[in-house]
């Protein structure tokens, strides 16, 4: 069986621009969504994440303050009960070999920000994946992850790649504001990649070779289909 390597974040809180911790976790809707895209599609899906530690949901992702519907916010709780067992076991991403996925998938929420955008070992990872042409799909704040990617002659390893992320706007309007520690869309940006932002909150996925991009939750779906075309007939 085809196998995709899912990597999450394993903090729980993000620290704001005033010194403070404000909790997080991966995105709901974006690890239930796309883990049952694929899964259903017939990949198997490996969880990782740095030092193997289990990952938090974000609370709001399942309720009213991230703008969730009861009944969603049930779904997704469901779904990531029947995937209970990798979350409490996840693969620590420095064990972890390419040879063994045929891509890597990034969900969001706002925890990357605080540790897979400056992890040496995620990032060598995605060094090698980009360096392979290896499929790498990213979501929303996933593209923080993006950030630790630095070549060994110390270029960063998406420089000139078109994409998208949660964007400047939508971070204004509705993430952290201007408490966010930085700007994911900006800094990419600043390193070199080419962001393509859609209209906020609207289902936007952008693809250049191998990578595949998802703005923000909404994109979580299309951002998986698109995953599964690139890779075809693998599994």
């Amino acid at each position: 069986m085809a196998k995709i390597l899912m990597i999450l974040s394993a903090a729980a809180t993000v620290r704001l621009i005033d010194g403070s911790d404000h909790p997080t976790g991966f995105w709901a809707e974006e690890v239930a969504a796309s883990h049952r895209v694929l899964s259903e599609a017939g990949f198997e899906v490996d969880i990782a994440t740095p030092g193997g530690a289990r990952p938090t949901v974000d609370p709001a992702s399942l309720d009213e303050r991230g703008g969730v519907a009861e009944a969603d916010a049930a779904d997704f709780r469901r779904y990531l009960d029947s995937i209970e067992d990798s979350l409490a076991a996840p693969l620590p991403v420095a064990k972890v070999s390419l040879d063994d996925y045929d891509a890597v998938y990034i969900p969001g929420g706002h925890a990357p920000m605080t540790d897979l955008a400056i992890d040496a070992e995620v990032g060598r990872l995605l060094a090698d994946a980009a360096a392979r042409d290896l499929p790498i799909a990213a979501l929303c704040h996933g593209l923080a992850a993006l950030l630790s990617a630095t070549r060994p002659d110390g270029t960063f390893a998406f420089a000139g790649k078109r994409l998208t992320s949660f964007s400047d706007e939508e971070e204004l309007q509705g993430g952290l504001g201007e408490a966010t520690p930085y700007f994911v869309e900006a800094r990419l940006r600043r390193l070199g990649a080419l962001p393509e932002p859609g209209p906020p909150w609207s289902s936007t996925v952008v693809v250049d070779g191998t990578l595949i991009t998802g703005q923000n939750s909404q994109s979580s779906v299309e951002t998986a289909q698109r995953l599964l075309a690139m890779l075809g007939d693998e599994r």
